[in-house]
């Protein structure tokens, strides 16, 4: 891919804890998160500037641990530290296909991260260091869905990626309904109004007011980062943002 044929010169990519997964339960799957990393690598390599928030959930998710009787704000600060190992790893990854990174905590932890400095983050990005954002906003209460558009907007990123299991955004669950319909696109209001699960009000709401679009699709397909970062959005997934809400 060559830097020219890509409408978009900065993006974040938001990935769930859970695709990092694979096929399993629990933890990383190191051959996914090497999958991952190649294809991030492949746009890096191609120019784009690129920032990556992971959650967490794939370790530990503080609303679940909430509803089993947790404190909320414990749970929640438990969760920001398993972004903080799937950021970790992610760095890993990167550099192991020869990329610079640099991960930036919202939480202080010296030793293994940079503190969380916008002005830093895009001298970072400028330079062609991918960077990845860890602990979320540094607050309980928020997810990294918001963290995601918080610091998409912090860098003046172009787009955000919302990296799922699924092939876009559908009106029902397609795993469970076969007559689900997918959206090809979508306004921010719809997706409020009609509790779409995209990501959490806040985040949405945070991008309705900066304009910034969504792109949701399905990671496990090899080569979708690429075909989203071309703007291929008629294709495949769903772009929240558009003027008018459209089926596929």
């Amino acid at each position: 891919m060559s830097e020219s044929t890509s409408p978009y010169k900065r993006i974040l990519l938001k990935l769930s804890g859970e695709a990092l997964m694979g096929e399993g339960k629990y933890g990383i799957h190191p051959p996914t998160l090497t999958r991952i990393a190649e294809e991030i690598a492949e746009l890096s390599r191609a120019g784009i500037e690129l920032a990556v928030v992971i959650g967490g959930g794939n370790i530990f998710r503080g609303v679940a641990g909430a509803t089993e009787g947790m404190d909320r704000a414990s749970a929640d600060y438990m969760g920001m530290l398993a972004t903080c190992i799937n950021s970790m790893a992610m760095q890993d990854a990167l550099e192991k296909q020869g990329l610079k990174t640099r991960v930036q905590s919202a939480i202080k932890m010296e030793q293994i991260a940079e503190p969380y400095i916008r002005r830093r983050a895009v001298r970072h990005l400028e330079k062609g260091r991918v960077v990845i954002f860890a602990a979320g906003t540094g607050n309980p209460y928020f997810t990294t869905d918001t963290a995601a558009s918080l610091r998409a907007m912090e860098i003046n990123a172009q787009v955000i990626l919302k990296a799922t299991k699924v092939d876009g955004v559908y009106n029902a669950d397609p795993k469970k309904d076969p007559t689900a319909r997918r959206y090809r696109t979508l306004t921010y209001m719809d997706v409020l109004k009609q509790n779409l699960n995209v990501m959490d009000s806040t985040a949405i709401s945070l991008c309705m007011d900066n304009k910034l679009p969504i792109i949701v699709f399905d990671l496990g397909t090899r080569g979708n980062i690429h075909r989203a970062v071309m703007g291929k959005q008629g294709e495949f997934g769903t772009v929240v943002g558009a003027s008018e809400t459209v089926w596929a």
